[in-house]
């Protein structure tokens, strides 16, 4: 298995605590209470339960931006190709045009920060539409690994709840 693979099924993505999830929901709400974000935007599936108690708490909809086209694709929509750094595969992100508009203030939350393609996707999609991406914010960032500085480089706020200096093999070491 990869040493760079941090395992998070028992509370994240497999069985949820909803508990630890409300609580990091306030923390993202409270960080990002005065950036105007009239929505939230999270790729499926991990980072749904996170970016809905950060919505609840902002008072705001929760949009999930699909991974897979739809059979059903009837209206605008909007798509990219992103890359998986988990999967080693790349998918189709795609965000229906209904449910974003030009003058919304887009929080994006998302379970991990790697290279940063999940969020440079999302980012392009918000762009493409006309809205604004206000903030990005992450559960668990590698900050190993050069997400963090790709998407400050395209001028995208990063807030991380946690941060990985390193990753190896019965080792996890969080930045100071």
């Amino acid at each position: 298995m990869d040493s760079t693979v941090l395992k998070v099924g028992s509370f994240i993505n497999h069985q949820v605590d909803s508990d630890f999830m409300n609580e990091l929901g306030k923390d993202f709400a409270e960080h990002f209470a005065d950036y105007g974000i009239t929505k939230v935007f999270t790729i499926e599936s991990s980072g749904i339960a996170p970016a809905l108690m950060a919505a609840k708490h902002l008072n705001v909809p929760m949009v999930i931006l699909k991974k897979q086209t739809s059979k059903i694709l009837d209206g605008e929509v909007y798509q990219t190709r992103v890359m998986s750094f988990t999967k080693g595969t790349s998918y189709e992100l795609t965000l229906f045009a209904e449910f974003i508009d030009k003058d919304d203030r887009i929080l994006l939350i998302d379970d991990f920060l790697a290279n940063g393609e999940a969020a440079t996707g999302a980012a392009r999609l918000i762009r493409e539409a006309g809205a604004t991406l206000a903030g990005i914010g992450i559960l668990i960032e590698k900050s190993f690994q050069k997400g963090r500085q790709r998407l400050e480089e395209a001028g995208y706020y990063v807030y991380s709840q946690a941060q990985i200096a390193r990753l190896d093999t019965g080792v996890i070491e969080f930045v100071e």
